[in-house]
């Protein structure tokens, strides 16, 4: 049965969150869907998984959600998180969402964290 969790709200209460709530992968914490971002399992060429970002939201498959926050990303890698959210097995290739997390923390903070660079570049080395 598969449960999905509306943001329906009592008239006249402004404090309850507006649309989809999901919880971060990375840190369990629970915020609005609008605020995290969603990434997905394809299939490569050689059957493994690949875990990439959905930053448009349309892709399919079961998504796993996790905050624009190193920590989490680091966090979620560590647990396993993406296997057991993505329900998939073997461990999954993150190199595209430890890439995307280094543009976007260079894109937003005018530098990116050399521990996220570091990893990115061992993914990506044979």
């Amino acid at each position: 049965m598969i449960q999905r969790e509306t943001s329906a709200s009592v008239p006249g209460r402004t404090d309850e969150p507006q649309g989809p709530v999901r919880t971060c992968v990375g840190c369990r914490r629970r915020e609005l869907a609008a605020e995290l971002l969603r990434v997905v399992a394809e299939r490569d060429g050689n059957g493994d998984c690949v875990v990439t970002v959905d930053s448009a939201g349309n892709l399919p498959g079961r998504g796993a959600w996790l905050h624009l926050d190193q920590q989490c990303l680091d966090s979620a890698i560590r647990r396993r998180a993406f296997t057991r959210a993505l329900r998939i097995t073997g461990p999954p290739d993150t190199s595209a969402v430890v890439e995307f997390f280094v543009v976007e923390l260079e894109d937003g903070k005018g530098r990116a964290d050399p521990a996220t660079e570091q990893v990115a570049k061992n993914m990506s080395t044979p």
